[in-house]
């Protein structure tokens, strides 16, 4: 059984910074990609940004150069440090990853989602 288990959300004020975390718990395998996708109300889920196991890159052109994605693979865990907040941030944020358990296929996993508010 694997969770992914996410903190760091809250309020901030635009301008701000917040980091959130993720860690897989249980007993992962392997974990592929991890990423961040984030849903505001009324619209749909997108992605934020992602990493590679080997670590590259990719960000939602509306986030690249304030965001930024990084992964401890001793520890399971994605990161995403976001920097110079604006209001139309606000959402809430999940953390997904494609984790393999032993002798088992790769599977899509989502956490329960973190709140992140800008105020103006």
């Amino acid at each position: 059984q694997v969770q992914l288990v996410e903190s760091g959300g809250g309020l901030v004020q635009a301008g701000g910074s917040l980091r959130l975390s993720c860690a897989a718990s249980g007993r992962p395998f392997s974990i592929n990609a991890m990423g961040w996708y984030r849903q505001a109300p009324g619209k749909q889920r997108e992605l934020v940004a992602q990493i590679s196991q080997a670590g590259s890159t990719n960000y939602a052109d509306s986030v690249k150069g304030r965001f930024t994605i990084s992964r401890d693979n001793a520890k399971n865990t994605v990161y995403l440090q976001m920097n110079s907040l604006k209001p139309e941030d606000t959402a809430v944020y999940y953390c997904n990853a494609d984790i393999a358990l032993y002798g088992l296929p790769y599977n899509d996993y989502w956490g329960q989602g973190t709140q992140v508010t800008v105020s103006s």
